[in-house]
């Protein structure tokens, strides 16, 4: 078999590792089970990554980078501001409704991240990156429209994802289709208002 870099084997490497946790949880990612999942020596996972914990700091960059990217892509060029944000919101809430294994599994890194010295720092990157990005797409809806905002663009963004956070997790402990609509727009004319 031929040689395969750290460079070419790290995205094979997180890939596998999402594909496993995603299916059977954070506890199923030990070095030697992702290894498997991709079909290589348990040594290339600790070569490529040196430590379990740096592979799971990757992989919540890659599922944030993946999420991110989605909502952006969405992000419409020519609406309102009301309409940018509400377009913005619907978006990320699609990426629960339809990939709620990956919100588990970033949620689950997450709290597994809070009691893990070496990943808090990959926590904190995770959540000053999701407020840099939310805050960016709403100061570009403004400077797009014109819109003035009563609040720093910040400020907004940590209250949206304050209450996008809470409406996740009840997707994911006990969804209920008619009131998480019913909440998300309140949490979009909330952030409208706030605006």
């Amino acid at each position: 078999m031929a040689h395969v870099s750290a460079a070419e084997r790290r995205p094979q490497l997180i890939k596998a590792a999402i594909d496993l946790m995603a299916r059977e949880g954070v506890a199923a990612g030990s070095t030697r089970a992702i290894a498997a999942e991709l079909g290589v020596a348990q040594a290339t996972v600790h070569y490529t990554f040196g430590t379990k914990e740096e592979l799971y700091r990757a992989v919540m960059e890659q599922l944030t980078q993946d999420l991110v990217a989605q909502v952006e892509r969405a992000a419409p060029t020519e609406a309102s501001f009301e309409d940018t944000i509400a377009t913005l919101a619907e978006a990320l809430w699609r990426t629960v409704l339809e990939q709620p294994a990956s919100h588990q599994l970033l949620t689950e890194l997450s709290m597994f991240a809070l009691r893990t010295p070496h990943l808090q720092e990959a926590l904190h990157g995770h959540q000053r990156d999701i407020t840099a990005v939310t805050t960016k797409l709403i100061s570009e809806a403004c400077e797009r429209t014109g819109h003035q905002l009563n609040q720093p663009a910040e400020t907004i963004a940590r209250f949206f994802l304050a209450g996008f956070d809470g409406l996740t997790m009840q997707h994911l402990s006990l969804p209920d289709e008619k009131a998480e609509e019913v909440c998300m727009r309140a949490l979009i004319s909330a952030v409208l208002a706030m605006a």
